[in-house]
C-alpha cells in the first residue's frame, strides 16, 4: 500500500518528559528536544492540511502542542517507559483506501484483520452501527436504517466536523479538556479517526453500536477520538473494540473518549481492549452526567505492555449516578497495568460505584489508582469502591492507591480492598470433585471477575473468556 506518513521519535519525547518530571530540563531545552523529535508546529499543520480541517481545529491542535510542552509530566508515568524502543514512530498513517459502507470495497489485506476478529459477522447479527478505524483513519462506516430513521447520527469525527460543525465544536474536548494532563494535550495535537454519535431526545437504541480500532503495523501511533452525546431521555450502548497483531517493535496508543448524558439519559460504554503485548496504551476517558442521568463503564483491559486507563464521571446533576467496572490482566514480566476509576460528585443525591478486578501472574504489575471526590453541597451523595487483586504466583505485584476527598458532611463513602493469592483450598476442593487442575484454575479466575463478565454482551463475554484462558495457558492452566 502507498501511504502518507508523518514520523516522530517517541523515545526522545518520553525521555524528555521523564527528565522534565525530575526537573532535569528547563522549558526551552524541552522545546528544543521535542522539535528535534519531529513534534513541531509544521507537523501539526501538515496533519490538519491533509485532513482539510477548519481553522478552529488547527488552532486547537497548536494550542494542544503548546500545552504539551508546558504541562508537567504525570506522576503515574513510570520511568521505564523511557527505555523502550519506540523511536521513529509513525504518528499519522493514511491507509490507501477510501472510506466506504461496504466490506467488499475494502482491500483484502486490510479486511483480513477484521474478518479474523469476526467483526463483519457481529455487525450483521446484532450491531446497530459500526465505524472501523485502521491505522489513523476511518475506513468503514455504516448505520442501520432503523437508527437513521430515528435521527441517530453516527460517523467518523472528521465527517461530523464538516456536516454538523456547531454540535461537534460544542462538545469536542469540552468534557476532557486538552489541558488536563500532558498526554491529553498530546492527543489533542495529534488526534485522528474515531467515532461521533448523537442520540436525539427520548430515542432509545435497543441494539449496541460499535467503534473498532486496529493498529496494523509496528512503530505506529494511534490517537482516535470517540465522542458520544445522549440527549434528554435517550439510551445508547456503545462498544469499543481495540486490537493489534503481535509486532516485533512497539506501537503507541493515546486515545480519548468523551461521554455526555443529558437529563434522564443513560449511556453504557463497554471496552474490550486486547492490544498486542508491544503496545503502550494511554486511554483518556471521561463522562458528564446531568440530572437523573446514568453513565455505566465496563472495561476489559487485557492486552498491551503498559496500560493507563481511568474511566471517570463528573456527576453534575441532582440524582445522577455512575458505575465503573474494570478488569485488568498483567500476565508477564515487565507488564504494567495501571487502572482505576474517578467519580466526582458535584450535585446532591448522586451515586457512584467502582469495582476493580486485577489479575496478575508471571511477574506482572497491577496498580489501582482511583479517586472519589464529594464536593461541598453534594449532600446525600453515596459512593462505594471495591478493589480486588488476585495474584497467581509469588513474582506478581499489586498496589492500591485510593484517594477519597469528602468535602460534604452529609455523604456516605465506603472503600474496601482485598489482595490475595489463588486459594489452595478451593483448588483442592474442585480437584476432589473430579476437575483437573487446569480447568479448576480457569474456573476460579473467571469466577473472580464474574461481576464484570455478566455486564458484557454475550459475544464479548465469550471473547473475554477465551482471551483469559489463552493467557492462563502460560501457567499451564487452560480449560
Amino acid at each position: 500500500m502507498t501511504e502518507e506518513k508523518l514520523s516522530l521519535d517517541m523515545n526522545e519525547i518520553l525521555n524528555a518528559s521523564i527528565e522534565a518530571k525530575y526537573e532535569k530540563l528547563n522549558q526551552s531545552e524541552f522545546h528544543r528536544r521535542i522539535v528535534e523529535s519531529g513534534l513541531s508546529r509544521g507537523t501539526i499543520e501538515e496533519i490538519s492540511k491533509i485532513k482539510k480541517e477548519p481553522e478552529w481545529m488547527l488552532r486547537l491542535r497548536l494550542k494542544s502542542l503548546e500545552l504539551f510542552e508546558k504541562l508537567p509530566t504525570p506522576n503515574w508515568l513510570p520511568d521505564i517507559l523511557g527505555t523502550l524502543n519506540v523511536s521513529n514512530l509513525e504518528l499519522y498513517i493514511k491507509p490507501d483506501v477510501e472510506q466506504t459502507n461496504s466490506w467488499d470495497q475494502i482491500p483484502k489485506e486490510i479486511r483480513e484483520y477484521y474478518d479474523v476478529l469476526g467483526i463483519p459477522e457481529s455487525e450483521k447479527k446484532y450491531l446497530g452501527g459500526l465505524v472501523a478505524v485502521f491505522e489513523s483513519e476511518p475506513i468503514y462506516s455504516n448505520v442501520k436504517e432503523e437508527l437513521t430513521k430515528k435521527g441517530v447520527i453516527m460517523m467518523p469525527p472528521e465527517e461530523a466536523m464538516r456536516r454538523y460543525p456547531d454540535v461537534f465544536k460544542e462538545y469536542f474536548t469540552k468534557i476532557f479538556p486538552v489541558s488536563d494532563h500532558k498526554f491529553a494535550a498530546l492527543h489533542g495535537a495529534l488526534w485522528s479517526g474515531g467515532v461521533f454519535v448523537y442520540v436525539p431526545k427520548n430515542v432509545k437504541i435497543t441494539t449496541p453500536v460499535e467503534g473498532f480500532f486496529i493498529i496494523g503495523s509496528e512503530m505506529e501511533g494511534q490517537f482516535e477520538h470517540t465522542l458520544v452525546v445522549a440527549d434528554e431521555g435517550s439510551y445508547i450502548h456503545f462498544i469499543e473494540g481495540c486490537s493489534a497483531p503481535q509486532l516485533k517493535k512497539y506501537s503507541f496508543h493515546d486515545g480519548m473518549v468523551e461521554l455526555y448524558a443529558k437529563k434522564n439519559a443513560r449511556i453504557k460504554f463497554t471496552t474490550i481492549q486486547n492490544w498486542s503485548k508491544n503496545v503502550i496504551n494511554f486511554n483518556n476517558k471521561r463522562a458528564w452526567a446531568d440530572e437523573n442521568a446514568t453513565i455505566e463503564w465496563v472495561e476489559g483491559s487485557l492486552g498491551s505492555r503498559y496500560s493507563f486507563v481511568y474511566p471517570s464521571t463528573i456527576l453534575r446533576g441532582q440524582n445522577a449516578s455512575s458505575t465503573s467496572l474494570v478488569v485488568t490482566l498483567a500476565s508477564g514480566e515487565g507488564e504494567w497495568k495501571d487502572s482505576g476509576s474517578k467519580m466526582i460528585h458535584a450535585a446532591p443525591y448522586t451515586k457512584s460505584k467502582i469495582v476493580n478486578k486485577n489479575i496478575g501472574f508471571g511477574g506482572g504489575v497491577n496498580i489501582y489508582r482511583g479517586l472519589v471526590k464529594v464536593n461541598k453541597g453534594a449532600k446525600g451523595s453515596k459512593a462505594f469502591v471495591k478493589c480486588d487483586s488476585l495474584m497467581l504466583d509469588e513474582k506478581t505485584k499489586a498496589y492500591t492507591f485510593p484517594h477519597n476527598q469528602v468535602l460534604e458532611d452529609d455523604a456516605d463513602v465506603a472503600h474496601e480492598a482485598h489482595t490475595f493469592r489463588m486459594s489452595e483450598d478451593q483448588l483442592f476442593y474442585l480437584m476432589n470433585r473430579g476437575i483437573d487442575e487446569k480447568e479448576a484454575t480457569s474456573m476460579l479466575v473467571l469466577g473472580f471477575i464474574d461481576e464484570i463478565m455478566k455486564e458484557l454482551p454475550f459475544e464479548y463475554a465469550t471473547m473475554l473468556n477465551k482471551v483469559i484462558k489463552l493467557e492462563l495457558d502460560k501457567l499451564g492452566a487452560v480449560a
